[in-house]
């Protein structure tokens, strides 16, 4: 019998124990179904399922722990099957579950059942080829050493701390080695594509079965049909239902915030940042700056420069500040390309989409040429009346040497970017966005850059721009600050009434 076949049957010959449903026999829902079938095929060695929160995920780890512990699908004596999770009150949820999935076996199975709480939670199982062991960890790399498992689980791998969870994994993959067992990475998704899970699912290897059920972005957080996706288990009694979902998550657009960034991540399964951290703007409000039609370029326009280091991208933003409209270019040199360029940071192919859309652009071999890429900001508004050019003071020589060998003759505005100028640009900025005067078309380029731009507070409360992961380019979002904060303040000053005085 083919192993999937054999797991299927064995999870729906045990009992539901705990919750609504509980005492009634498993049936597993049509997503369940094509997981254990794609996880058990003879070519897969690990599996991953990225699925919103309440979709039966910690519950059908379990049930493939018990399986592989009682030997349904391998034979091996000696079996070990290791259950992973964050935390060891996390780990015992699932252990929980696979000691109440082991009541509805037949008898004879339960005496051979051992069950262990103390000091580790442990099920010993003495089978032909014993004992056999069931045992949860944590994330921690260490507790993994010097085993040999032959199936291991991963629970929540999206949001295992970074460090230790990478030793962990590392530790159990190379232990599978060992007896050609089997991974199984369960989780909602993991906050950004930088984040190993998040890799996983994006750049899947040979032998690695792919299952995500998560919507496109951008959608309302009430979105139906991507509620639906993210929640394949609604629509057959497991976990929460369509209209308790709907529900909540009008609920947190009403709030907004956190709450609506965690329920996003959480229950929509959409890799946003779900940590209550200071971020310059949430997912939402920038969606809510995005429109199909740009208002007219009318009246003068600030550009704001944010120029990157050596071999990283550099921004410009184009502000009006009479109409509210935003533009934005991002520009990175040649080399490497930049699918290699998205691969090392984490986003895949983004990179490539931004400059198929027109956002993002190449110039120069490994470092972009400042004085070039000035003279290719300015031509893509010739013709229009420039009221200030606003850059870091930080980078003011390089700038203004380029700035002179470009010819470009134009009002320039210093600025910091710490917590003095930098304070006051990032209020403003948010004061204009909350007020519905910063409009831009949809941009891949802004949404991945806000989605990695979070701001640092110093104990007076002044903010300074900052990056939320190391790997995260929010050159965009700093020009773009710099820009529509000048262009308040030079529309906030009255115009002069009558004329100047003139010194004789």
């Amino acid at each position: 019998m083919r192993p999937a076949t054999a797991a299927t049957r064995f999870l729906e010959s045990l009992w539901i124990p705990e919750g609504p449903k509980a005492g009634q026999s498993v049936k597993l829902a049509p997503f369940q179904k094509r997981f254990v079938g794609g996880a058990l095929a003879p070519d897969v060695s690990m599996a991953v399922m990225s699925i919103a929160r309440g979709n039966g995920k910690t519950a059908l780890s379990a049930g493939l722990a018990l399986g592989a512990l009682l030997g349904v699908w391998d034979s091996q004596p000696r079996r070990e099957v290791v259950i992973a999770a964050r935390t060891r009150d996390q780990g015992r949820i699932a252990f929980e579950f696979a000691a109440g999935f082991a009541r509805s076996l037949p008898d004879d199975r339960q005496a051979q059942l051992r069950f262990r709480r103390s000091p580790r939670l442990e099920i010993e199982f003495e089978g032909a080829g014993g004992p056999h062991y069931l045992r949860v960890i944590a994330a921690d790399g260490k507790s993994a050493l010097g085993l040999a498992p032959t199936m291991a689980l991963m629970d929540e791998r999206g949001h295992w701390p970074l460090d230790r969870g990478d030793e962990l994994e590392q530790a159990l993959l190379s232990g599978l080695g060992k007896r050609g067992g089997r991974a199984l990475i369960i989780s909602t998704s993991a906050p950004d594509d930088a984040h190993p899970f998040s890799r996983w699912i994006d750049e899947p290897l040979p032998g690695v079965y792919v299952q995500e059920h998560r919507p496109p972005p951008g959608l309302p957080a009430d979105d139906l049909a991507s509620l639906k996706l993210a929640n394949p288990g609604a629509r057959h009694g497991i976990g929460a239902s369509v209209e308790w979902l709907q529900a909540q998550a009008r609920r947190a657009i009403a709030r907004g915030g956190s709450t609506l960034s965690s329920f996003r991540l959480l229950n929509r399964n959409e890799r946003v940042s779900g940590e209550a951290r200071d971020v310059l703007l949430t997912v939402d409000q920038w969606l809510a700056c995005e429109v199909s039609e740009l208002p007219p370029p009318e009246g003068p326009m600030v550009i704001g420069i944010d120029l990157g280091g050596s071999a990283s991208m550099s921004a410009a933003a184009f502000y009006w500040p009479k109409t509210g409209r935003l533009e934005c270019l991002g520009t990175f040199p040649h080399k490497p390309g930049l699918l290699e360029r998205g691969q090392a940071d984490g986003v895949a192919g983004r990179y490539v989409e931004m400059a198929e859309r027109g956002e993002l652009s190449v110039l120069g071999g490994r470092t972009v040429p400042v004085a070039p890429w000035l003279g290719e900001v300015m031509s893509r508004v010739e013709g229009q009346t420039v009221s200030a050019l606003v850059m870091d003071r930080y980078k003011q020589a390089e700038l203004g040497e380029a700035i002179q060998q470009a010819g470009i003759r134009a009002p320039l505005v210093w600025r910091g970017m710490g917590f003095k100028d930098g304070g006051e640009d990032c209020e403003r900025f948010r004061r204009l966005v909350f007020d519905g005067r910063v409009k831009s078309r949809p941009s891949l380029l802004l949404r991945s850059a806000f989605a990695d731009a979070v701001v640092l507070r110093d104990p007076a409360g002044n903010m300074k721009l900052a990056k939320a992961r190391s790997l995260g380019r929010i050159d965009a979002v700093a020009a773009t600050v710099l820009a529509v904060s000048e262009g308040m303040r030079r529309t906030a000053r009255s115009a002069p009434k009558g004329r100047a005085l003139l010194w004789v």
